[in-house]
């Protein structure tokens, strides 16, 4: 990052990452978290929970379950935390003429567990409830409401077959606006920080207030904005 006078530009820089999760204090026991923010003498203020399937979708009950559980967990020693979790699955469809070799197959094709898409487009019932129960689990508004639900949720659908170009994120499931969009998610994430860290509290703001990147930043001009990865993201910047 490099600060000059008219706004902050953010550069890509692999060799500075380092690797690891942060380990917090929760409610009931200590919870090792993918993405957490943190601010001295106030402690962790956002998080996200990141997790991944591609098989194997009818043991989704439990991830329900975990994923209620985690929540309640850290919500119960720290009420005000911004705490989201995203869920990405790969889309194993029904018509895919050449299924990948390492998945168990049946007569040429993918067993039914391991299915995403139907023939006609629709999700399967396993996804179609995990769908629904994340919407339940979603939206969390104020720090007192009920710490088994998330400020917000995303659930991503990612194509499993063609090359680089071919695959990406599913459009339709969950369509743009939905609940579950992840780029609805992380708006709402920053949306409710900015509610309770910083309007909430305007005596911290100097210390909670976010940083906005410039359209400029190299990371966003050179790298995102030319890399179709990229291309359903929309990156927060000034």
């Amino acid at each position: 990052m490099k600060r000059r006078r008219d706004g902050l530009l953010l550069h890509h820089d692999p060799a500075a990452a380092k690797s690891g999760e942060r380990t917090i204090l929760g409610g009931l026991k200590t919870k090792r978290l993918d993405v957490t923010v943190t601010i001295p003498t106030i402690g962790p203020v956002l998080a996200v929970s990141l997790k991944g399937t591609h098989n194997a979708f009818r043991n989704l009950t439990n991830r329900m379950e975990e994923a209620a559980g985690d929540c309640t967990n850290l919500h119960m020693a720290y009420p005000a935390l911004v705490y989201g979790f995203w869920h990405v699955l790969r889309a194993n469809e029904a018509d895919d003429p050449a299924p990948t070799a390492h998945f168990r197959l049946k007569d040429g094709c993918y067993d039914m567990h391991d299915l995403a898409i139907l023939g006609g487009g629709e999700l399967t019932e396993p996804i179609q409830r995990y769908h629904h129960a994340l919407e339940r689990l979603s939206d969390r508004e104020d720090l007192r409401d009920h710490p088994s639900r998330y400020e917000a949720c995303g659930l991503t659908l990612v194509k499993s077959r063609g090359g680089p170009v071919e695959c990406g994120v599913y459009p339709e499931h969950p369509p743009p606006g939905s609940v579950l969009d992840y780029n609805r998610m992380f708006r709402r994430l920053y949306a409710i920080y900015d509610r309770r860290f910083v309007y909430n509290a305007p005596a911290l703001r100097s210390r909670t207030e976010r940083e906005i990147w410039d359209r400029e930043s190299p990371l966003l001009a050179d790298v995102i904005s030319r890399d179709v990865g990229f291309a359903e993201m929309e990156p927060r910047i000034g």
